[in-house]
């Protein structure tokens, strides 16, 4: 990917919105991967963060995901918007978001938190119509109380 044309990428991205900027990091990302950490992805969030288009979220991300690395919560849309529903903060601040959480989740939930909440946040409590009817947790939600 370090040396794929910046077109090639951009259609493998297309599908995923703001494909053209998508596909410039991820050439960017790759070069640098390949340059400074011996083709090898960093296990460390500052080092992550360091790569074009690799933010807090997507650092996070990678760790949990790709090396069961606990390093934080992933914070996206999803996730604020069910944090400030449980009334668990109100802070619309990715960072401030994920330090309320870390208070009260325990270390070892952390990557699987965020899974929980993006899922249920797409299937269940949706920004537009959530479907509190069909919600487990309905009886227990700051919303409906």
């Amino acid at each position: 990917m370090a040396r794929a044309q910046v077109s090639e990428l951009e259609d493998l991205v297309r599908s995923t919105g703001f494909y053209k900027n998508k596909a410039k990091n991820i050439r960017e990302c790759a070069a640098k991967i390949v340059a400074d950490h011996g083709g090898q992805v960093p296990k460390e969030l500052d080092q992550l963060t360091q790569l074009a288009g690799v933010g807090r979220k997507t650092g996070n991300v990678v760790l949990g995901n790709a090396f069961n690395i606990i390093s934080g919560i992933v914070v996206d849309t999803h996730v604020t918007r069910l944090s400030k529903r449980f009334r668990w903060t109100q802070s619309e601040n990715a960072i401030v978001i994920e330090r309320d959480l870390q208070k009260f989740i325990p270390r070892e939930d952390w990557i699987l938190i965020s899974h929980l909440l993006i899922s249920h946040g797409r299937a269940v409590c949706k920004a537009r119509s959530p479907k509190c009817e069909k919600c487990f947790l309905a009886d227990r939600c700051p919303q409906n109380l």
